[in-house]
């Protein structure tokens, strides 16, 4: 039997500090010698080896119809380039196996700052309209393996979304 999908367009929104807090921290330059505070990325990394790389996404667009989730540590992302992005996110429900749909949240993330996604954020992207950007990543060196739940949408509600700007 052939399901069809609805298509749900998920507003995306500029990112600010106080917008994203739900979901974890915008980190924006700041000068060099600042000492540590709350406005650096509270990162939790001790469940394993951090791994911090550069991955490089081709043609993403900004549909998409699985959302995933890390409990073991927070992440975090950021163009080079000074290329923006999008990005779709849910609060973490650690008692919850699925996003909550009406808590559901998508943001347009300019290039000279990085987020950090709390541990169990629910989270979709990167996604652009470039041809192709290059992302820092910092996570466990293992996430991706033994802490990569990931929630299907179509499957769970005949739904795939698309971030507009």
């Amino acid at each position: 039997m052939n399901q069809s999908k609805t298509l749900k367009q998920l507003p995306a929104q500029w990112i600010t500090s106080e917008n994203f807090r739900p979901y974890g921290q915008v980190i924006f330059p700041s000068k060099d010698g600042k000492n540590f505070d709350g406005e650096d990325a509270q990162l939790n990394l001790e469940n394993g080896t951090p791994r911090f790389y550069i991955m490089r996404l081709e043609n993403r667009g900004r549909k998409f119809d699985k959302i995933t989730r890390h409990l073991q540590c927070t992440q975090c992302l950021g163009s080079l380039g000074g290329k923006d992005w999008l990005m779709a996110v849910c609060p973490p429900h650690n008692h919850l196996n699925e996003p909550v749909l009406a808590q559901m949240s998508a943001f347009r993330i300019p290039g000279n700052c990085f987020i950090k996604l709390n541990q169990g954020t629910w989270h979709a992207g990167p996604y652009f309209d470039h041809e192709v950007v290059d992302f820092y990543n910092l996570e466990l060196a293992d996430t991706n393996v033994v802490d990569h739940f990931t929630h299907d949408f179509f499957r769970s509600h005949q739904l795939e979304f698309e971030m507009v700007t």
